[in-house]
């Protein structure tokens, strides 16, 4: 096991450093975010190599890692094209100043790599040890990722496809699967890393990496997911509107 969490440690670290210069290079820190999905596939692919033995297990949770990671790529990188960098990191390099260059190297590039290593840590449970034959329980994973997969790629699409209508600019979008929660795509996030922890409970001792589900819902829910993205429309009517009527997280039927 250690030496498939080293491993993947270690190219987390080269990786984010990678992305650092990147981002110097192009002063843009938003760069990160493309490179977000990356750094999952690299630690996770990382772990397979330093361990081995081709079980079925191992194929299925690189399988669920590397599909995510390419779709959520491929949509941020599509997102962000002619926009600059985004708004957090434009408040932060006011506010940090002379400090910016070393305080984004730890504060941004290497706090998320490590949250990159807890978070895909159920997957490389699996990679280090793959444990009993396929079952239910990864079968029942797969089925949540499946869900939350769908709620993020679907979400992520509708919105993408909502503001590229210059009709909707400045308007909130309430359709679709927004018209049940407010984040159909932090949902579909939230959720489809309980399905990959699901399917690390064929592993032996795998319960530990619940850390991996338990800290995505909370980045999401109280630090860098809905707080901040809704603080950035508070004060909007119709944000507000749809606030009051709309589910934050888990999607239910708009109320009254």
């Amino acid at each position: 096991m250690t030496a498939a969490f080293t491993a993947a440690g270690l190219t987390l670290a080269i990786y984010m450093s990678g992305i650092f210069v990147l981002a110097l290079a192009r002063k843009d820190n938003s760069v990160v975010d493309i490179a977000y999905g990356g750094a999952f596939i690299a630690a996770v692919t990382a772990a397979g190599i330093a361990s081995g033995s081709g079980h079925p297990r191992q194929y299925l949770a690189a399988a669920l890692v590397i599909i995510w990671g390419v779709r959520l790529a491929a949509h941020l990188f599509a997102r962000s094209r002619g926009r600059g960098e985004d708004f957090r990191y434009r408040k932060w390099r006011e506010e940090w100043g002379s400090s910016f260059i070393i305080r984004s190297f730890f504060q941004i590039y290497m706090l998320q790599g490590t949250v990159v290593l807890i978070v895909a840590s159920p997957a490389l449970l699996i990679m280090a040890n793959p444990g009993t034959d396929l079952g239910l329980l990864d079968l029942l994973g797969a089925a949540v990722w499946a869900l939350g997969f769908v709620f993020e790629a679907l979400g992520d699409y509708q919105l993408l496809v909502f503001k590229r209508e210059p009709a909707n600019r400045g308007r909130i979008i309430t359709t679709g699967l927004w018209r049940y929660t407010r984040h159909p795509n932090y949902f579909g996030e939230c959720t489809l890393w309980w399905g990959v922890w699901l399917v690390a409970l064929g592993t032996p001792g795998a319960f530990w990496t619940i850390i991996s589900p338990l800290t995505i819902n909370f980045l999401l829910l109280k630090v860098s997911g809905i707080p901040m993205l809704e603080k950035k429309y508070g004060g909007d009517p119709a944000f507000e509107e749809y606030r009051k009527k709309t589910s934050a997280l888990i999607p239910w039927f708009p109320g009254d």
